[in-house]
């Protein structure tokens, strides 16, 4: 999921060690086809879950000087490397465990309880699954294996916000202090 195709694999393998070596984590990483040259979307973000703008300019510089050096994608790209958001994919296990609690939608690559999307409160993983709580299912907790999972994302509700914004507050309050 931290990756969709061959190539963007690896760029991963490329990528992550800079990654790591600056202090940051790739949550997803995307080389996109555009009308006049491709896009290499990164979203990162450090150990804790946190990213600023300056983080994307010292990973973004890390990122390119090894692109530059690598050349691994043919012809013109634009480099992005942003935070994942607050409506976030989920692509690794531990973010389902980060998010415990929030509500998310998942796509799997096959079908599960003859479906293939679910929307629900995430609730944890336990032995390489992922638990949700299936909306509109009372008291039912589907667990699903990591790796059927397509597409992970958090739905962006009140909870999710108010969430976001105690998070920038504190952050502020601890960089004033």
């Amino acid at each position: 999921m931290r990756a969709r195709t061959a190539e963007d694999a690896r760029l991963l393998e490329l990528l992550d060690p800079v990654a790591d070596a600056a202090g940051y984590e790739i949550v997803r990483l995307r080389l996109m086809a555009g009308k006049e040259s491709r896009r290499l979307q990164i979203m990162a973000e450090t150990p804790e879950g946190d990213m600023t703008v300056e983080g994307c300019a010292i990973l973004s510089r890390a990122i390119s000087e090894v692109m530059d050096a690598a050349d691994p994608i043919a012809g013109e790209y634009t480099l992005e490397v942003s935070s994942p958001g607050i409506d976030r994919p989920l692509t690794r296990l531990k973010d389902f465990d980060t998010w415990e609690g929030f509500e998310a939608r998942i796509e799997l690559d096959r079908l599960a309880e003859n479906r293939k999307r679910f929307r629900g409160e995430l609730a944890g993983t336990e032995d390489g699954q992922v638990g949700i709580n299936v909306e509109g299912e009372d008291e039912t907790t589907l667990y699903i294996p990591f790796d059927w999972i397509l597409e992970a994302k958090l739905v962006l509700n009140d909870r999710l916000m108010k969430h976001g914004a105690d998070e920038r507050a504190a952050r502020i309050q601890s960089e004033e202090e």
